[in-house]
């Protein structure tokens, strides 16, 4: 279970993205918790909400069919919720942002099959501006 940073939500490959959205929906549904994903009930819903909102528009950017936000709407019905610029600030910085990129980079070596070059050529620039 992971939370892609952020930066990454619109180069990481369809399988991932969709993978993204079970988490999200399996954190609404349960209040999962993994050590992977703890660090975020050390933050505000705020920060979840607007990285739902991420991860919802990049769906959309890529015409993926969200089928359901009853769980997402179950869970922040007692917003509403400010925008966070930068959600989960102190987690997903330039350490974690490289942590990402690392685990992206293993599954394009093993060959994912909707992991392309370019996409990870992509990936590459963006991670080497930023860390």
């Amino acid at each position: 279970m992971r939370l892609w940073h952020q930066n990454l939500l619109s180069l990481i490959p369809k399988s991932q993205l969709l993978a993204q959205w079970r988490e999200l929906n399996s954190i609404f549904a349960k209040e999962d918790r993994h050590i992977l994903i703890n660090y975020i009930y050390d933050y505000p819903k705020d920060d979840l909400f607007s990285y739902t909102q991420l991860v919802m528009l990049e769906m959309r950017t890529r015409n993926v069919t969200i089928r359901t936000v009853d769980k997402m709407e179950g869970y922040f019905s007692d917003g509403p919720f400010e925008k966070v610029r930068h959600p989960f600030v102190h987690h997903h910085n330039a350490e974690y942002l490289e942590i990402c990129y690392f685990n992206l980079k293993e599954k394009f070596m093993r060959g994912q099959k909707d992991f392309d070059a370019e996409r990870f050529e992509a990936l590459m620039s963006l991670c080497s501006k930023q860390t």
